[in-house]
């Protein structure tokens, strides 16, 4: 994607045309305006068709069995029933749909979408700024039409029949050995060639930091994973990148506080690490971690995106890999486009430890397979094994 991006919010890279049937899509909106633009994009892309489009969520949700959508793009501020309310009796009566839904870039707009993905939203969408006119409009339909197609393939390959285990389809791999092929194959990334799927060793060396990377569908991983983890981190400072723009990041970092019972907030530049907190990263600005005298400080950088991504992963583990090596451990969770994948190999080759999500429990599997891909993974683990995984690790147990 070449055009510009809101701060925080990622691009994937362009896609080619799809050779099965156009992604369904139906639109929940109360403006007659956004129904019709976001029908004309979606139509104009020749990737979606538009099978319903609904001004409130009680029609919607109505009309979900019949129309069969695979991605609804929802409005939560709508008269009658708004989205929140709409939401579950969406998936209730449709469970193999991908409901993303759009709000505000305000606080409230934060803390509702939060709210949506908790209850089973797969990603949300900021609706754009009209101050900034044109190149906003231009940016959400970028982040409409990656987000929708995305959403879409993910519920089109989970709908389709799987081959019996042990089958010539399915392949018979050794018991106890993990699965690396995907359903889709993860994205490549260019100057690395892809490995065979082998897995690294763990590092030996006790862990001094957790640094986490994620993007479409973090919010709920990163909730569960610090649900899990949240007892046991109090010998580690925690490091949080998730694609996200401003105000989001806020409301995600009192979300993960709630979850863990850890104090956890958007990290300020120079602000020294501290074990057993949990610093994520601002969005609109990079975050990565310097050292002077023994001490590791957090830097905020207002720099160029990376990987069309600010904040971004990359930046992030890439300064973790050179401060603490083989102490260093990473944690890939779902998410769109390749970002970390580069800074996760970096740790890796200093002999840290790197974590992926499986492909089955991710929303997306685009940076945890990328990160698989190249191979700088010692675990490859569903959503309910990475915190467990995480927990032995940092409390001196050996893989």
């Amino acid at each position: 994607m070449t055009l510009a991006r809101p701060p925080g919010t990622p691009a994937a890279p362009a896609q080619a045309q799809p050779s099965g049937p156009p992604i369904k899509v139906m639109i929940v909106d109360d403006s007659v305006f956004m129904r019709g633009i976001l029908s004309k994009w979606l139509g104009e892309s020749g990737e979606f068709t538009v099978v319903g489009t609904h001004p409130n969520g009680r029609r919607a949700a109505d009309d979900v069995q019949s129309s069969q959508p695979d991605v609804v793009i929802l409005d939560l501020e709508m008269p009658d029933m708004d989205g929140l309310t709409a939401l579950p009796l969406i998936l209730e009566r449709k469970p193999n749909t991908a409901v993303l839904v759009a709000s505000a870039l305000s606080r409230r707009g934060a803390e509702v979408s939060l709210r949506a993905l908790t209850l089973g939203a797969a990603d949300y969408l900021p609706k754009p700024d009209s101050a900034r006119g044109p190149v906003a409009a231009e940016e959400f339909r970028a982040e409409l039409l990656a987000k929708a197609r995305s959403l879409g393939q993910r519920v089109r390959r989970r709908s389709m029949p799987r081959p019996p285990v042990g089958s010539p389809a399915a392949g018979t791999p050794a018991a106890g050995t993990p699965t690396t092929t995907p359903a889709a194959a993860p994205l490549r990334i260019s100057g690395l060639p892809k490995t065979d799927g082998k897995l690294r060793a763990y590092s030996r060396m006790p862990p001094a930091l957790l640094a986490i990377g994620s993007s479409t569908g973090g919010p709920q991983a990163l909730t569960k994973l610090f649900a899990d983890i949240g007892p046991f981190i109090g010998r580690v400072p925690v490091l949080v990148v998730q694609h996200m723009p401003p105000t989001f990041t806020a409301i995600l970092a009192e979300h993960i506080a709630r979850a863990s019972g850890r104090r956890c907030a958007e990290g300020r530049d120079g602000e020294d690490l501290v074990a057993g907190q949990i610093y994520v990263a601002p969005g609109g600005l990079h975050m990565d971690v310097v050292q002077s005298g023994g001490v590791s400080r957090i830097r905020l950088m207002d720099t160029a995106p990376v990987n069309f991504c600010k904040p971004a992963v990359d930046p992030m583990f890439e300064s973790v890999a050179g401060i603490y090596g083989a102490a260093a451990l990473s944690v890939v969770l779902t998410g769109m486009g390749s970002d970390g994948a580069r800074g996760a190999l970096k740790i890796a080759d200093l002999g840290g430890s790197v974590i992926a999500q499986d492909e089955e429990s991710s929303v997306v599997w685009g940076m945890p397979g990328a990160t698989a891909a190249i191979g700088a993974c010692a675990g490859i683990l569903p959503l309910v094994e990475i915190g467990p995984r995480v927990n032995r690790l940092l409390t001196g147990g050996r893989e």
